[in-house]
């Protein structure tokens, strides 16, 4: 249940998109400058989440992306399920197919507290919350990557 560059991109442009007023729309090319992203793989994500709604895309001179709802009701489950797919909570952690209490891979019975741990972090992780975090100085969303390796090191 590790996440890919995808969904870090996809967490990173979401949170940048609540610290914004919600009128104002920002092209996929100002969040991938401000965030240090590439700017076509960014674009792409920005589309998906667009088709699911948890963006607003608008076209034209004066379009650009916008938050598809209030940032309090969107959560970073709902983000993962959408760049990841609906059963990245359930994949086993050593890539097995089947995995689950009656086929169970070696590290299933320390994996599986770990994994319900971080599935309801995740759901309960929203936009509002981690936006406000970052409004008021506590963090800065282009170094939430390199806190991440620092912490693992």
């Amino acid at each position: 249940m590790l996440i890919s560059k995808t969904s870090q991109y996809a967490i990173q442009a979401m949170i940048y998109l609540a610290t914004r007023e919600p009128e104002i729309k920002v092209t996929a090319h100002d969040i991938a400058e401000q965030l240090d992203l590439p700017t076509t793989y960014l674009s792409k994500i920005m589309q998906t989440l667009s088709k699911h709604a948890l963006v607003r895309s608008t076209r034209g001179p004066t379009g650009g992306f916008s938050l598809g709802r209030a940032a309090v009701s969107i959560n970073l489950m709902q983000i993962l399920i959408i760049t990841e797919g609906i059963n990245f909570t359930k994949e086993c952690l050593l890539g097995l197919k089947e995995c689950d209490e009656a086929t169970k891979c070696p590290v299933h019975d320390q994996w599986q507290p770990v994994k319900l741990k971080i599935t309801r972090l995740l759901k309960h992780q929203t936009l509002h919350a981690l936006s406000n975090d970052v409004k008021s100085g506590k963090y800065r969303i282009n170094e939430i990557p390199y806190l991440a390796k620092e912490i693992l090191m």
